[in-house]
């Protein structure tokens, strides 16, 4: 009976929505044009313009813009030349944002257990002219305390505001930054410092006390600076002995009264020398000029639209090139950035007290960064929500959102289904949010969809490596399709070359496809101390660099290049047959139990198994379904019925997906720990480090296949 009554409201609510597009169809022709959206979305995005029998080199088709231009008649070919810039031309305006927090309280869950929370105020500003002459004297109190120009300097902190002034205190000195993500080991954080020989470590109140036990592992270091906490006082006693630890402020004293001049770098000089997350064993130190950063950020402005009142959320890794990159891009035209961290992102974030905003309501940015990882979430969150309404609200959200799929690959917008749903799902982050760059991964074609339209926001995939300074392709933000990663950038060539081994060929239909290899100005110089890996990975042609990516990629019609496989994922079965294990993984990590995924795949067998993190709450409510509701996380990972209704969960998803049959895993391990980078089995970027996760999980691997 509720199944009739649902239906026939919504029957009533189509006939409604079928008079309303006919009665405001010629308005909303004239108003918003959506010709010239569809023209925009199919337009040629990039030429051929070398075609042989084994590869195809793509060029844009779009010229430069305005702040590309610009960055040409002033000569900014270093990032020192852009804080300098900036500072003159927005010398007043809001740059750096931090948010205050007043106090951090005892909060008692209705559990009873407490947990403490921070009670927040505002954001606190740095204008362009004052970052800039805080980082200048962060650089000459650099040189006080004998750090010289040249001389490697590593930054291993959190984003944050300070974290930004350092890096363009040691570029205006010519010194190269060494950046360490703050979650990776301890091995290879003692790794990366040794490695580059640096004396001096910029870091955190939150990471300091790391080196009571790593400066044992790196006795060339002498000086700490540590970027202070706004609540608790910092403990600097216990440390090896003859090590200088200071605050980030005293080291900004010291150089206030410096008589050092600044020390220029060259275009062609190291700014930094960026550690790879390591998906595949060592962190490598890729090496990256002046030059290259410049290149990706003239190939950002290029692509995506800025304008002068945008404000930046900043939260992911400032150690990722994709992150630093997008920042630069923000100081280069004068957009406000104010930092946050996943603890204190939105209102319901777990350090923020009830009753206190998250940062994003406070903030209201109107862009922000994000990796596929996060998007995934937010689509489950938003999938959650809805699946946990009633019948009616959930085949009305159904209906609705088709609805306005529908329309927008027609070119239109939908102003008022806008206005009474779906700004309402825009308000989790501030409200304002009009553009979103995922970047780090390849991002599945319905999370994409649902993001887009849920959030009311433009979705810009891009695509890009550390060893490319995050420059490669970007999608046009009229781009109507999905699961594609945009045409070359203006400072880059794409090339497709055969890979026979996995039948990727350029004469391959209706597509060709093939390795990707980026060439251009935002290609690094190589690997850190590693000559027999740059020389395997970068050639030099005609005068421009190349770097192999070892993804492999097709290019469409229309010159957009969309990410299809990885060589090193690729695996053939013992019938012959290749499996994907990046394109299954990310298929499969839509799906509602799955929190993260790795499939695995040997040689010598005829399927592919899964390590599998459940999705607590989805966990919780199959348990319910089974009769197994008082049993602990551990209990039902561990549970052969659990482990037989998730897999058939996979099996229902992977249909949907349209996965092939040898591609769907074949048995699953529910895996009792959630992976973090600080287990060392996914990066700091989140990707999976699949040799880690198999050596981990080996035992579990040999009973799938025994089964």
């Amino acid at each position: 009976m509720d199944s009739f009554w649902v239906q026939s409201a919504i029957g009533a609510i189509k006939a409604i929505a079928f008079v309303y597009d006919i009665i405001t169809m010629p308005v909303y022709l004239v108003l918003q044009k959506p010709w010239k959206r569809r023209q925009d979305s199919r337009r040629v995005k990039a030429k051929i313009i070398k075609n042989d029998e084994h590869e195809l080199t793509y060029r844009t088709t779009d010229p430069p813009r305005d702040v590309h231009v610009k960055m040409l008649q002033e000569n900014i070919d270093t990032l020192e030349k852009v804080f300098n810039y900036v500072a003159k031309t927005h010398s007043n305006k809001r740059c750096l944002g931090t948010r205050q927090i007043l106090s951090e309280e005892d909060e008692v869950q209705p559990n009873g257990r407490v947990f403490k929370k921070y009670n927040m105020g505002d954001y606190k500003w740095r204008t362009f002219t004052e970052a800039e002459r805080q980082a200048a004297n962060f650089g000459r109190g650099l040189r006080e305390l004998g750090q010289k120009p040249r001389e490697n300097i590593v930054i291993f902190a959190e984003t944050r505001a300070e974290w930004m002034v350092a890096a363009h205190g040691c570029f205006k000195q010519a010194m190269p930054i060494v950046t360490v993500y703050a979650t990776l080991g301890d091995e290879g954080v003692a790794h990366c410092i040794s490695e580059t020989e640096v004396t001096t470590v910029i870091t955190s109140h939150d990471l300091l006390p790391k080196f009571k036990t790593l400066l044992a592992l790196c006795p060339n270091v002498n000086t700490i600076i540590y970027m202070e906490d706004q609540l608790h006082k910092t403990e600097t006693t216990g440390f090896k002995e003859g090590v200088k630890v200071l605050p980030f402020n005293q080291v900004v004293k010291i150089g206030q009264d410096s008589k050092f001049e600044s020390v220029p770098p060259k275009g062609d000089d190291v700014a930094i020398i960026m550690y790879t997350s390591g998906s595949t064993g060592t962190p490598k130190g890729v090496l990256l000029s002046h030059k290259n950063c410049i290149a990706t950020m003239k190939g950002f402005v290029d692509m995506v639209p800025i304008y002068p009142d945008d404000v930046l959320i900043g939260f992911l890794p400032l150690a990722h090139v994709f992150e630093l990159v997008a920042e630069s891009v923000c100081l280069m035209t004068g957009v406000s950035i104010g930092y946050s961290t996943p603890l204190t992102l939105i209102d319901t974030s777990s350090k923020i007290r009830r009753g206190c905003k998250g940062d994003a309501s406070v903030l209201k940015p109107t862009c922000m960064t994000s990796v596929p990882l996060i998007l995934d979430r937010i689509s489950k969150g938003i999938n959650d929500k809805v699946n946990s309404g009633s019948a009616f609200r959930k085949a009305l959200f159904k209906f609705l959102y088709q609805y306005k799929v529908k329309w927008i690959q027609r070119g239109y917008k939908t102003p008022l289904i806008d206005k009474l749903v779906f700004k309402k799902v825009a308000k989790l982050m501030g409200g304002r949010v009009r553009i979103i760059m995922s970047g780090g991964a390849p991002l599945s074609a319905d999370t994409h969809e649902q993001i887009k339209t849920c959030l009311c926001v433009d979705l810009i995939q891009g695509y890009g490596l550390t060893e490319t300074t995050s420059g490669a392709t970007v999608m046009h933000e009229r781009d109507m399709t999905y699961g594609r990663t945009g045409g070359p950038l203006t400072v880059c060539d794409i090339r497709l070359v055969n890979w026979e081994e996995g039948n990727y060929r350029i004469t391959n239909k209706p597509y060709p496809q093939g390795e990707v290899l980026i060439g251009g100005d935002c290609v690094s110089q190589g690997y850190y101390k590693l000559p027999g890996k740059t020389n395997e990975d970068f050639f030099e042609e005609d005068g421009k660099r190349w770097f192999k990516t070892g993804d492999i990629g097709e290019v469409q019609t229309d010159g957009v290049l969309k990410i299809i496989d990885r060589k090193k994922d690729l695996v053939k079965l013992q019938a012959g047959e290749y499996v994907s294990l990046g394109k299954v993984e990310s298929e499969l990590k839509t799906c509602g139990i799955v929190e993260n995924i790795c499939v695995y795949g040997d040689p010598t067998k005829q399927f592919t198994v899964a390590l599998v993190v459940p999705n607590l709450k989805h966990l919780e409510d199959l348990a319910e379904r089974h009769g197994l509701q008082n049993n602990t996380y551990e209990e039902l990972c561990s549970s052969p019925v659990m482990e037989k209704a998730i897999l058939k969960e996979i099996a229902d998803h992977s249909r949907k997906c349209k996965l092939q049959k040898f591609e769907v895993p074949a048995a699953i391990t529910l895996c009792k720990e959630v992976w973090s980078p600080d287990m060392g089995l996914v990066t700091a970027a989140f990707k999976l480090k699949r040799k880690d996760i198999q050596d981990r999980y080996q035992h579990d691997i040999n009973r799938m296949y025994a089964s």
